[in-house]
């Protein structure tokens, strides 16, 4: 039998809206797992108002996820057999959701996948965090992108949670393997990203108003006035083409980060491997679970000193650097770190809950026909 999976992602994700024209399908992939086996669908964009979208957005401050758009798309979740999420503020709007519409029993699985809410866990109030461990007990299964977030899932909610592995989109980054690496004068340096924890601070202090070093730092978040340097190109990167651009320019790809335990930076160390560019990283997060030490030059956080030397090491050992990126693109390789190993690892999940399902609904099933206790009557696609 197939089963109907509904992939709920933010407003503004909807597929058929995402870089119209070019087929790409769902922007983190989940469109791979499309099969015989499996039917997607996917939360649909409505159009609104600007006072509806003022209400939406206000709402979305309040409750810490957009609970308008999931209701919005609500008769499509229920008549799946599985919602697929892709952070918490998805995963929590379906859960209430969920809670609000009863019958357990008969509605979909819940895969909850975290990103950011273990990071913040810690600052939540009593009230809020109260309210989301309801929301946490209607998921079926935690999911991360990082162990250290999976990790701590057992400490804050008593619950153990799977770590996934986010993955590359080949197409728009095919895999180099380079031949060939000699840094320019000055070492052309990029930074790329609008994570909440970029630490674009340290990354200025061990490069700014430094001769050796020009940087192009891509983000729309904004800088201080204080850090700004001569050398130091501070600018969105929008759209493919631009980040592409920006890729071909540099000699380095340096990814800053904070203290985080979600694989901040992931997505660009994942391009950097995929261009042939070496890597500069702050050793955080869980990163080394996607790539070894023989893949990047991790360097400690906050430490400009050491951002500095390890910058400095490429450029006296070019041949050491040609070794780390070939090892980062060997390893993207190996590990099958893309979108197509990301979603065929919801597939793998999908098929073990519904089984586990099955099994315990099967014993329940045979005492009903003693006449002993009563099941619902309507089976669930793709057991």
């Amino acid at each position: 039998m197939t089963t109907k999976v509904h992939v709920h992602l933010f407003y503004g994700a909807d597929p058929r809206f995402y870089r119209p024209g070019e087929n790409i399908g769902c922007l983190y992939g989940y469109h791979h797992a499309e099969s015989d086996e499996f039917q997607l669908s996917y939360s649909q964009d409505a159009k609104e108002s600007k006072p509806v979208r003022l209400v939406r957005r206000a709402l979305k401050t309040l409750l810490g996820f957009d609970l308008i758009h999931t209701l919005r798309n609500r008769d499509e979740m229920l008549r799946s057999d599985v919602i697929w999420t892709h952070t918490e503020q998805e995963w929590l709007s379906a859960a209430l959701m969920l809670l609000m519409n009863g019958k357990r029993q008969t509605q979909p699985l819940l895969l909850a996948q975290s990103v950011w809410l273990i990071d913040k866990w810690p600052n939540y109030g009593l009230l809020r965090r109260w309210f989301y461990r309801k929301l946490i007990a209607r998921a079926d299964l935690l999911t991360t992108l990082a162990r250290d977030n999976a990790e701590l899932c057992r400490e804050y909610f008593g619950r153990d949670a799977t770590q996934l592995f986010y993955g590359l989109n080949t197409r728009d980054f095919p895999v180099q393997q380079p031949k060939a690496w000699q840094p320019d004068t000055p070492l052309r340096i990029a930074a790329i990203g609008n994570d909440r924890d970029r630490d674009w601070e340290t990354l200025i202090k061990a490069v700014g108003n430094d001769p050796r070093f020009a940087v192009r730092l891509a983000t729309r978040r904004r800088i201080p006035r204080a850090l700004r340097s001569l050398n130091v190109q501070v600018a969105p990167a929008a759209g493919l083409k631009k980040q592409r651009e920006l890729y071909d320019w540099a000699d380095v790809v340096v990814v800053p980060l904070r203290p985080n335990t979600h694989a901040s930076g992931i997505t660009v160390m994942l391009e950097a491997a995929a261009v042939g560019k070496p890597m500069v990283v702050t050793n955080v997060g869980g990163l080394q679970d996607y790539f070894s030490a023989r893949a990047a030059a991790y360097v400690p956080p906050f430490d400009a000193d050491a951002l500095r030397e390890a910058l400095l090491g490429l450029i006296a050992s070019p041949d050491k650097a040609l070794q780390q990126a070939q090892a980062a693109s060997m390893q993207l390789v190996s590990r099958d770190h893309t979108t197509q190993h990301y979603a065929q690892q919801h597939v793998k999940l999908t098929r073990d809950l519904l089984r586990r399902q099955a099994q315990h609904a099967h014993p329940a099933q045979q005492t009903n026909a003693g006449g002993n206790t009563r099941v619902p009557s309507q089976s669930r696609g793709g057991m």
